[in-house]
């Protein structure tokens, strides 16, 4: 079994969800060390559709991009949003920062006992924190439908932006899996349940009219799961989109996070080609 898939079949942690506070215990304040001013390095920013239904090689797929952002000075959360309807709201599932490891200098003053408490906590932060992604994953993964009769996109990511913009991560890198079809009182992206033809430039004015741009502080973004549709999985060979159709809700995405203050680095269709970084 892969790692990443035993991660999915762990039994899920629900008192893990209920603070967005940092989610690891500090091992500064286990070994009872001063904590110094964490700065980040890099932030991973998991964002997660709960109308956008995925089988198991995309959910595999999702997890697996998470592992190598679990490094000593990053930091992870993981974010699930749908239509604001009951029982579906932005809900922020894990909050979690690997503490970076003493300096040199500093270990040589520390008392052995200490020091080893220290080296003891740390060396669980990275497998603490994969376990703690993973039921994150299959807690988000598991609420997912496509029964949602409306999904707030645009309304859904500036929320999210605001996190994002308050991090003060040096890198920030946000990870969107969502098949990115607004379906709400602004506007849809389907037509007879399929993906509309969009006019970008039409879309990104009522965008602009009720103030749906978000700012993502620079993020690059990545997005897994475009233009798909629960139709899907009802059929053998899925259902056809037009080149041209998801080439124009790729603009208007890349525009609008462009508007955004981000960039959009890939957009999966639904898979990705290249890992996120």
């Amino acid at each position: 079994m892969r790692f990443w898939t035993f991660l999915l079949s762990l039994p899920i942690a629900s008192s893990v969800y209920a603070s967005t506070q940092n989610a690891l215990p500090s091992c500064y304040g286990y070994a009872k060390l001063t904590v110094p001013a964490q700065v980040v390095a890099t932030e991973l920013f998991v964002v997660i559709d709960q109308t956008t239904p995925l089988d198991g090689t995309l959910q595999q797929a999702v997890a697996n991009q998470l592992k190598p952002f679990l490094q000593p000075g990053n930091a992870l959360s993981v974010t699930q949003f749908s239509a604001f309807t009951q029982g579906h709201y932005t809900d922020v599932l894990l909050s979690a920062t690997l503490e970076r490891p003493l300096p040199t200098e500093e270990r040589n003053a520390i008392g052995k006992a200490q020091l080893s408490k220290f080296d003891q906590c740390m060396a669980t932060q990275a497998p603490n924190s994969a376990k703690l992604a993973g039921s994150a994953l299959k807690k988000a993964f598991a609420g997912t439908t496509s029964d949602v009769a409306k999904s707030d996109v645009l309304a859904s990511l500036k929320d999210i932006s605001a996190k994002i913009k308050q991090s003060s991560a040096q890198q920030k890198v946000v990870f969107i899996v969502s098949d990115m079809l607004e379906n709400s009182s602004v506007s849809s992206f389907y037509a007879k349940q399929s993906v509309r033809k969009i006019e970008p430039a039409n879309e990104l004015k009522l965008v602009a009219e009720h103030q749906l741009q978000g700012d993502f502080a620079g993020a690059r973004i990545y997005i897994l799961g475009a233009g798909l549709l629960a139709e899907d999985a009802k059929q053998a060979k899925g259902v056809y989109r037009d080149p041209k159709t998801m080439a124009a809700l790729q603009q208007f995405w890349r525009a609008y996070f462009e508007k955004s203050n981000g960039k959009l680095i890939e957009f999966g269709q639904p898979a990705l080609l290249n890992p996120v970084r």
